[in-house]
């Protein structure tokens, strides 16, 4: 039977520490789905929802967006997809009555943990100017509320339409093309805050924006390097592709300022001997310096170019450009400078280029450790400059690997969220729609967040997503949404973007993952893509949480027909009532999806083309692959101060939290910790559970400050600390982004400590 939601925040003043664990998974996992998914669910339920995620006639997990491969598992899900599904399948609901009992006050002292568990809305909600709690309000009203104030703006880019990666490809489509039929490429996502750095890179070196490989290729590689990457905690099913990479022969470098236990050993629950023995996984733990990557893959591109045959020549001379300027710059490359900006021995170095040059097709996969850095755009093309030195790209076993960490982040993007989008898509949409679409550019997460701030933008549209939680430089940001006129949120559940808002507010509730589908034209589905660009369908088995909501697709439909009224000639009663006309119209807009329906219909899905992968044509500026040869660099920190990277817990998912413990570290009870090398701490006089404010340092002298962290002594990197998001995001500078891509870098933050 599932329990009642906490009445009060638990708290959270005496987390307790324990050794971090060495292996991931296994029995422990096993019975912390069961005790999660038993309190939200209860056991009939679980059993009914948790057997169709991420099955061929199931849904896919709202959870990461690591591929499935065409054999499934009975148990198709990781622990921590299993808390994802369990908290949007929930038995509990937040009615009208609670938010009577809740005034905004109250909601805005709430900790993210106990505004996720109160479960899930039931009806819109309503915040009006000068009052001091949501009451309920009708669908038309609402849509009546955001159209006169979309109206009344002097400029359609004083309007932000923004899409959390939860979004499905057909909502995704409709949300843009409303967008920009309103007059705005105003389409701030998550990917600004986390891979848009991937894309930057790789756009410039490769032609496509995404990974170049597929689940079969990781089963194929001889070595797979995964760098700045958690796979244990942020995509835990990868785990299981690297234990069959291991069993096939295959060598595994991890590059990361902490040790993981996932990378450590990894306890497979789908196996009796996995459960009990596991895999180890790790052939080599680099512990780099935050921030030391690039200089670490210029080194070794230096050494590869420097070793006899250790260099592609044909694959050079034939696919790729600027190879004798980035030869230049890879040769200048300094072994004294390369061991201070990464903490590393010259024989952990030497090792790690031995397993590349025995290597035959290597893979390299990330995540935010490599992009949330002032040079996190440098640092990933420095990384395809060793795979083209070997010839690693478009050949099986071998590639790019981008790990996304939301369901259809990457999907969104396909369908057109972007604020820079390319003028063929757009040419392409005005064809089919008979619309003008506008080309200048629109603003990016942090963009959007300064337009508020100066008053640039006045109206907030979050399709999903918490963006007040996600987003950098807490205290500015809350400010500037406060400045907004209205703020609206299309919502599953309560989150910290709710108790933050506008001068009017609304909140509209939505279907999730696991619900029916059911309009018009009968059940619908809808799609995403994965990080490894397969599309396929999603279908939910379970009643709908309140007869109230509405599907995302809808809430767009509904939304573009009360602000555009008959001036729009776009069908979207049709869309709402079969998302198969959305499909249609997708299948003539979007490369690769010619043929949409019938494609969406093949149990599995489809792969999209990647011309890189599949031909080994690269469509850059220049027609080939590219060599770049930027400056290396490195945070430099100065004495008494260390470097902050933001991570999530064990019982997180980016920003919701499903409970207070990060079990693999060892630490449970509270969230409010820093961890922090033990001689780092000797010289800094921080003792084991002393309490600390942590103090950021920019260059624009403004204090930015965390109070009251237990400091936890941890096996980081030297001169490295590492502490929980959201509770860090005030520390990280509005304005410290990365270069090109614009993403905070959450991962490179100097801070100082003072007594709490």
């Amino acid at each position: 039977m599932a329990t009642k939601p906490p009445a009060g925040d638990p708290v959270q003043d005496a987390p307790q520490v324990a050794p971090p664990k060495h292996a991931a998974a296994g029995l422990p996992a096993i019975g912390h789905t069961l005790k999660i998914a038993q309190q939200q669910m209860g056991l009939a339920r679980t059993a009914r929802t948790l057997l169709k995620v991420n099955q061929k006639d199931g849904f896919d997990c709202p959870g990461c967006a690591w591929p499935e491969g065409d054999k499934r598992h009975t148990a198709e899900f990781c622990e921590n997809g299993a808390k994802a599904v369990a908290e949007e399948a929930t038995l509990r609901r937040v009615t009208p009555e609670f938010f009577a009992a809740h005034p905004l006050a109250d909601l805005a002292t709430r900790s993210g943990y106990w505004l996720g568990q109160q479960g899930r809305i039931t009806q819109p909600m309503y915040l009006a100017e000068g009052a001091d709690r949501y009451e309920a309000v009708s669908w038309e009203r609402a849509f009546e509320v955001i159209a006169q104030e979309l109206r009344a703006l002097a400029s359609p880019d004083e309007a932000l339409f923004y899409t959390s990666g939860r979004t499905s490809n057909e909502a995704a489509f409709l949300f843009q093309l409303f967008a920009r039929e309103f007059g705005t490429n105003n389409l701030p996502d998550c990917s600004n805050m986390c891979h848009e750095s991937s894309g930057s890179a790789l756009n410039e070196t490769i032609g496509i924006g995404k990974g170049s490989v597929s689940l079969e290729d990781l089963h194929q590689a001889e070595l797979i390097i995964v760098a700045g990457q958690n796979p244990g905690t942020n995509h835990p099913r990868m785990l299981s592709a690297l234990e069959q990479a291991k069993a096939s022969g295959a060598k595994i470098i991890s590059v990361n300022p902490l040790p993981e236990a996932g990378m450590e050993r990894f306890k497979n629950p789908q196996t009796p001997l996995g459960m009990l023995k596991g895999t180890a996984l790790n052939d080599l733990f680099l512990q780099i310096r935050i921030g030391g990557d690039q200089a670490l893959f210029r080194l070794l591109n230096k050494l590869v170019i420097e070793a006899d045959g250790a260099t592609d020549q044909a694959f050079i001379r034939e696919h790729t450009h600027g190879y004798e300027e980035f030869a230049a710059a890879a040769k200048e490359a300094d072994w004294a400078e390369t061991l201070t900006a990464t903490g590393l021995t010259r024989p952990e170095i030497e090792r790690a280029l031995d397993m590349v040059l025995a290597s035959r097709r290597t893979i390299v996969c990330w995540a935010m450790g490599l992009t949330q850095h002032k040079h996190a755009v440098a640092t990933i093309r420095e990384v395809v400059n060793l795979l083209l030195l070997r010839g690693d790209i478009g050949r099986p076993g071998a590639g790019v690997c981008p790990v996304r960490g939301h369901s259809n982040v990457q999907g969104d993007r396909t369908m057109g969220i972007f604020e820079r989008p390319a003028p063929a898509f757009l040419d392409a949409l005005d064809r089919e729609f008979s619309i003008t679409s506008p080309r200048h550019h629109g603003f990016d997460v942090v963009r959007s967040i300064q337009a508020l701030r100066d008053g640039e933008a006045k109206v907030l549209f979050a399709m999903g997503g918490n963006f007040v939680g996600a987003t950098p430089d807490t205290e500015v940001t809350e400010a500037a949404i406060r400045r907004a006129s209205l703020t609206v949120h299309v919502s599953t559940k309560l989150n910290r973007s709710h108790a933050v808002t506008g001068r009017r507010a609304l909140i509209l509730p939505t279907l999730g993952r696991t619900d029916k589908d059911v309009q018009a034209a009968g059940k619908q589905f809808v799609t995403v893509e994965d990080s490894m660009g397969m599309v396929h369908a999603s279908r939910g088995n379970l009643s709908p949480a309140s007869p109230h909501l509405l599907s995302e697709p809808a809430i767009v439909a509904r939304l573009a027909r009360a602000v555009l009224g008959e001036a729009s000639t776009t069908p979207w009663e049709e869309f709402e009532r079969d998302y198969a006309a959305i499909r249609d119209r997708i299948s003539r807009v979007v490369p690769g999806f010619e043929d949409f329906n019938a494609k969406a219909a093949r149990p599995g899905g489809f792969r999209l083309p990647h011309a890189p992968r599949d031909e080994r044509r690269f469509p850059t500026r220049t027609g080939k692959a590219n060599f770049t040869a930027a400056p290396v660099e490195y945070p430099e920190v100065p004495q008494g101060r260390l470097l902050l990277q933001t991570l999530r817990s064990h019982d997180q998912y980016n920003t919701t939290i499903y409970g207070l413990d990060d079990r693999y570290r060892g630490i449970t009870g509270g969230r409010r910790v820093v961890m922090v090398n033990p001689q780092d701490a000797a010289e800094l006089g921080l003792a084991d559970g002393a309490y600390t404010d942590l103090v950021s340092e920019w260059r624009d002298g403004v204090e930015r400050r965390a109070p009251g962290f237990r400091v936890v002594h941890y096996p980081t990197a030297r001169g490295c600390a590492a502490a929980y998001y959201p509770e860090t995001n005030v520390l990280v500078p509005l304005d410290s982004t990365a270069d090109t891509s614009n993403t905070p870098a959450s991962k490179s933050v100097v801070i100082r400590f003072e007594p709490a």
